[in-house]
């Protein structure tokens, strides 16, 4: 049964027939699957908590949130029992546990995997299905095993590649990011030779709309596919109350949230017209504290107020997050997200 780290879904959803069409390819190469990951419940919430089967812990500081939805992917890739795991990615399922986590986390271009057979959250706008792992080469293993040809595609463009001083990198500071988390990512670019620029604050404020944007379009997804569950006394009151804050948008900032999408991917065009990659923080600060008596939707606002991954899905582009490490705190690792234009994973 495919449950989506949900209950119900666990106790009433029939075996699944077929494989997801994003499989195919692993079955073929005949690799070794060694288990099926946790996620938050439904795939809804940030934190990658989840009631029913338990939270996965997360190997950094198994006192803090793993992230999500994502979570057991990203700690099953941490923790070594898998080389390779997939997850899905609508608002920045792939990269904010591969950033709590401390490991590579890649998510593809809208439509370049298909998500044939993916338990949905907004399908037609946002869903994406990418591969995490503990460095560069197993995420390139992954995407192998998603799409085909993908390692001679990076071999090529590794061969091809500029000297370092000719990538041109759009950097963006969000406000409320911790300090020491934009250090590190500073310095992280600054030891490339990269040429950085930063792109100003007229391009944050649109950066940070769409991060609004995005959200509503993930929220009503969400509402749209998992309403039938309102009722349910196995879906937790936190997921519900999640699900119904989309039917809330759903009529009133979805409309203007949908017409202002294919602007937004204009935006983006053209500042991929000045530089290469846009580099920010995957994560504004280090993962939160778990809570001690079980996540509230409040938690979970806490947890999605850190992402800078929405716009991404938005604007339907790739990016990958990296883990770097903070000078300073109690966290060991912090996370470089770089962003790209369509299809650009190689």
């Amino acid at each position: 049964v495919t449950t989506a780290g949900s209950e119900f879904l666990a106790t009433h959803a029939t075996p699944a027939k077929r494989d997801a069409k994003c499989l195919a390819i692993a079955r073929q190469t005949g690799v070794q699957f060694v288990g099926k990951t946790n996620l938050s419940e439904l795939a809804v919430a940030v934190s990658g908590m989840n009631a029913y089967y338990g939270t996965p812990r997360n190997p950094l500081d198994r006192w803090r949130i793993p992230g999500g939805s994502s979570s057991g992917s990203a700690v099953a890739v941490a923790n070594d029992e898998a080389d390779v795991a997939f997850g899905t990615d609508t608002a920045g399922s792939i990269r904010v546990p591969a950033a709590c986590c401390g490991v590579v986390g890649l998510k593809t271009t809208f439509g370049l995997i298909p998500i044939d057979g993916v338990y949905p959250i907004a399908p037609i706008r946002l869903d994406t299905i990418g591969p995490m792992a503990k460095d560069i080469a197993g995420t390139v293993l992954g995407m192998d095993l998603l799409q085909a040809g993908f390692s001679g595609r990076y071999r090529q463009a590794v061969a091809a590649k500029p000297s370092a001083n000719g990538f041109r990198i759009g950097r963006i500071y969000v406000e409320g990011t911790n300090p020491n988390v934009d250090r590190a990512v500073d310095d992280a670019l600054a030891a490339t030779g990269f040429k950085v620029i930063n792109l100003g604050s007229e391009f944050t404020e649109k950066w940070n709309q769409a991060q609004k944007d995005a959200a509503t379009v993930a929220a009503v997804g969400a509402w749209l596919y998992d309403q039938k569950f309102k009722d349910e006394s196995q879906v937790t009151i936190r997921t519900k109350a999640v699900i119904a804050l989309g039917g809330v948008q759903y009529k009133t900032a979805y409309p203007e949230a949908l017409r202002k999408q294919a602007a937004w991917k204009s935006e983006l065009q053209r500042v991929f017209n000045n530089v290469d990659f846009i580099a920010l923080p995957t994560l504004k600060n280090v993962p939160l504290r778990l809570p001690l008596f079980g996540g509230t939707v409040a938690f979970e606002a806490r947890a999605l107020a850190l992402q800078n991954t929405q716009a991404v899905n938005y604007a339907g582009v790739p990016a990958v997050a990296i883990p770097i490490p903070i000078a300073r705190g109690s966290f060991p690792l912090t996370s470089l997200q770089l962003v790209g234009p369509r299809f650009a994973e190689a």
